[in-house]
């Protein structure tokens, strides 16, 4: 459990990490909320009395997120300036002092669960890395994601990304990808999924407008370009639905290691800013599984194993594959910036 001072602290972080990733409008209500929460309602004293590590924990994302919520549903029209970009840091903080008092009840909840952003613009690393994958292995893929919230980036085979140049996907794909490129391209080679797969412990039914609201109310009020795409990804969902299933990460990565695999197919764990919210438990779980899949890997059965996951101190992600037999080292393919706005390619 965290000081006061330190889960204050976490706001502030949340605001360095706002500002690198080109995000003003959070970076301010972030920074504001460090000062403006109080123990006047009980998601104030919550707050204050964080029970874990509250950078890892997403706090901050948790409690900007209710109040995006009731800002999309104009609950209260001084906030919904606020998100618009209204103000600095110092005449927002009244406006939200006064919110988290007067929507006590409606903001307590937020605090019960990570953010699940499920960002389709991630979808766009993930498939740089599913490139390396395909150059070194052959192009059919069976893909397994973990943390997979409402399944959005299980439409990858269903979008069509520019990557740096690179098209992937069919041309008449509904949702076009196409995140600022930097540095070399990724390998432009063909890709073929044999099947997308994914788990989440609570998967979300975005097809459930509440769910949706949700969805959006945990995408920034700086990139309302992510607002829309999500938007299109989610009715390519209504149309077309995903394999995801209700369980356990490291359950589900065991049994699905245990089935039979086709010859001639690379069986690829995939997952992105999933891999802090998981117990170390499961964790090393995980690892242990795909370290034995590892060991009786063939070439004709190949294995990989492709994230996007932060680097705290940078506020970027990493782009990193591994894939066995022959590439058992972990690489760093690219970079990304959290919800894949752009990519920055690694030459090798």
């Amino acid at each position: 459990m965290g000081s006061e001072a330190e889960n204050r602290e976490a706001f502030r972080i949340q605001q360095h990490y706002c500002e690198t990733m080109g995000a003003p409008i959070t970076a301010r209500i972030a920074g504001a909320l460090a000062a403006a929460v109080t123990r006047e309602s009980r998601t104030g004293a919550r707050v204050l009395d964080w029970a874990g590590e509250p950078t890892r924990g997403a706090l901050p994302l948790r409690l900007v997120g209710g109040l995006h919520a009731l800002a999309l549903a104009g609950a209260d029209e001084a906030l919904a300036r606020v998100f618009a970009g209204a103000g600095d840091a110092g005449g927002i903080e009244p406006v939200l002092r006064r919110v988290l008092v007067a929507q006590d009840a409606a903001l307590l909840p937020w605090l019960d669960g990570p953010p699940q952003t499920n960002e389709p613009g991630r979808s766009a690393a993930l498939m740089t890395g599913l490139l390396h994958v395909a150059r070194r292995h052959g192009p059919r893929l069976e893909v397994l994601e973990i943390g997979s919230s409402a399944g959005l980036n299980l439409l990858l085979d269903r979008f069509r990304f520019d990557l740096g140049g690179v098209a992937v996907g069919s041309a008449d794909a509904p949702l076009l990808i196409r995140p600022e490129w930097r540095g070399s391209p990724p390998p432009a080679v063909p890709v073929a999924f044999r099947s997308v797969r994914g788990c989440d412990i609570q998967p979300l039914d975005a097809t459930d407008p509440e769910v949706a609201a949700r969805l959006a109310a945990y995408v920034w009020a700086d990139n309302p370009e992510r607002l829309e795409r999500l938007r299109t990804a989610i009715a390519l969902l209504r149309e077309h639905g995903v394999a995801l299933d209700r369980a356990d990460a490291a359950d589900w990565l065991d049994a699905r290691l245990a089935e039979p695999q086709e010859a001639g197919v690379t069986r690829v764990l995939m997952h992105s800013v999933v891999w802090q919210y998981l117990p170390d438990a499961t964790q090393h779980r995980v690892q242990a599984a795909m370290a034995g899949a590892a060991a009786v890997a063939a070439p004709v059965r190949p294995l990989a194993w492709v994230r996007m996951e932060p680097d705290r101190q940078t506020a970027q992600q990493h782009v990193l594959v591994a894939s066995w037999p022959g590439h058992a080292e972990q690489v760093t393919v690219a970079d990304a910036q959290a919800h894949g706005a752009w990519i920055a390619g690694r030459a090798g």
